[in-house]
Parts: structure tokens; C-alpha cells; sequence
């Protein structure tokens, strides 16, 4: 392709071309690298612009070649200009342009093609793979399964440890009055305790708290019980319950009730 007819025919994109290329340079050395790209694209607007105008593939039918190929002059030298401007952003779709044209973006072609706005004198398109190829509904629609998939995976993760209200009142909370209280003969941490929870008799929990209560401190007082876990056996002794606590590193206390309860009455 020869672009000595793009002047003839398309004089009027190629001043547009060149004015939105004098414009947007300040832009790089101001770092406004955004709106750099922004006005970048414009020159390409002229490109396609022309392509809807002229339709080559009309002027082809009609036998104006020589039409046709000074249109085909004007996009190629447009993106000859992009290309060597899109460089310090994009190097390799810039140098993929420039290869498809035959040239070489350098200083030198800087200031021939971009600053003092000539053309290419002539050359020949090598094929290349579309710089940036549509994206297809079936890649869209798997990406959209795949993307769903992972927000369900990301749901479950999050869920990990959750538990619904239904399991929450599984467990039965229940307030009780402490009725006995005495050391685990041979342990250093157990206390067994005698515990009302409103039933026919005191329920026996053994409570791993030595370290922090004395027999007497919890004799009469109020804890928060587990009343429906499966009776366990710790050393020996049967635990019909568990007491409810906070522990923070070496420091431990009993949940307590903040007044007087009846002993049994449900905590939920």
C-alpha cells in the first residue's frame, strides 16, 4: 500500500489525527496517564469513523481502488502514530502494530511520524491475531458460572463454624444454685458441685475451676448451666452438667446471673 493518495483523499482526518497528537503528549510528562489513554483512543475514532463513511468494501465493488487503498493508507497510518504514542504504556501491543506495518518505533520515527507528521511511504500489512479479540457469549456465560461458583464457595467458606437459630436453641441454658460444694480428693483442678436446676434433686457437675474458686465462694451462689449435655465421667465421678465460663489466658470467671433466679429458669 502506497500512501501517497491518503493526503489526496482524507486530508481533512489526517490535520484531526495530527491535532489530537499534539494535544495529548503534555499528558505523559504530567503523569495524567489516564486521561492520556482517554485522548489516545480519539485519533482512533477518526479511523473508524472514516471506515463508516467511505466503506471500502463499496468502493472495491465500484472499482475505485485507488479510494480504497488511500483508505486503507489512513488507518494504517493512524495507527502508525498510536502505536509509536501507546509505547511507554503498552509496549508489546504497541510493537505488534508496528510489526504488522513494517517499521520500527524508535526516537527516529518519533519525530517523523509524531512531531513533524509524515506518512509511511509504503508498505505491506502482515496478518496478525486480533490485538484485543471479542470476547464470545459462551466465554461470557462461563465466565459467569464460574464467577457464581466461587461466590457460593466464597458463601460456604464464610458459613464455616455458623450455626442457625434452630441449633442455638438445641442447647438448654439454665440458671442454677449452687447447693454443695466441695475438692476432688487427688486433683489439683476439679470441684464437685451440687447444683439445683429446679428438679427433683441436684444435679452432680464436676468444674475443672479449682485453680480460681474456693468450695466456699460458690456455696449459695447462681451459675450458668449446660442442662442437656451427655453425663461424662471425670475421674471417677459423674458430671450431669456443665457450668458456664470465660477464660482469658491465666484468668477465669463464672457467668453469673446478675440477680436472684429461680433456679432452673431457661437463659436464651
Amino acid at each position: 500500500v502506497d500512501s501517497v493518495d491518503t493526503k489526496k483523499y482524507h486530508k481533512d482526518e489526517l490535520i484531526e489525527t495530527e491535532r489530537s497528537l499534539s494535544l495529548i503528549e503534555p499528558m505523559l510528562f504530567e503523569m495524567q496517564l489516564h486521561k492520556y489513554l482517554e485522548e489516545l483512543w480519539r485519533p482512533l475514532t477518526v479511523a473508524n469513523r472514516a471506515i463508516d463513511t467511505y466503506k471500502p468494501w463499496e468502493l472495491m465493488r465500484d472499482g475505485k481502488e485507488d479510494e480504497a487503498m488511500a483508505l486503507l493508507g489512513l488507518v494504517a497510518n493512524i495507527l502508525s502514530k498510536v502505536s509509536i504514542m501507546l509505547m511507554p504504556v503498552m509496549p508489546n501491543t504497541s510493537q505488534t502494530i508496528a510489526d504488522a506495518l513494517g517499521f520500527k518505533i524508535d526516537n527516529d520515527t518519533y519525530q517523523k511520524f509524531v512531531k513533524r507528521g509524515e506518512l509511511l511511504s509504503s508498505f505491506v500489512l502482515k496478518k496478525q491475531k486480533p490485538l484485543f479479540p471479542r470476547i464470545e457469549k459462551t466465554l461470557l456465560t462461563d465466565l459467569k458460572k464460574s464467577t457464581q461458583k466461587e461466590i457460593q464457595k466464597q458463601s460456604e467458606d464464610d458459613s464455616v463454624g455458623l450455626i442457625g437459630i434452630d441449633d442455638f436453641f438445641k442447647t438448654s441454658l439454665k440458671v442454677g444454685t449452687v447447693v454443695e460444694a466441695s475438692e476432688v480428693p487427688k486433683s489439683k483442678k476439679l470441684l464437685l458441685l451440687k447444683v439445683d436446676l429446679g428438679e427433683e434433686a441436684p444435679r452432680q457437675i464436676v468444674a475443672g475451676i479449682k485453680e480460681w474458686y474456693t468450695p466456699q465462694e460458690l456455696l449459695n451462689t447462681q451459675v450458668c448451666v449446660v442442662a442437656n449435655l451427655k453425663p461424662a465421667k471425670l475421674m471417677g465421678l459423674k458430671s450431669e452438667g456443665m457450668r458456664l465460663a470465660a477464660k482469658d489466658g491465666d484468668s477465669l470467671t463464672l457467668v453469673r446471673i446478675q440477680k436472684q433466679m429461680r433456679a432452673g429458669t431457661d437463659i436464651g
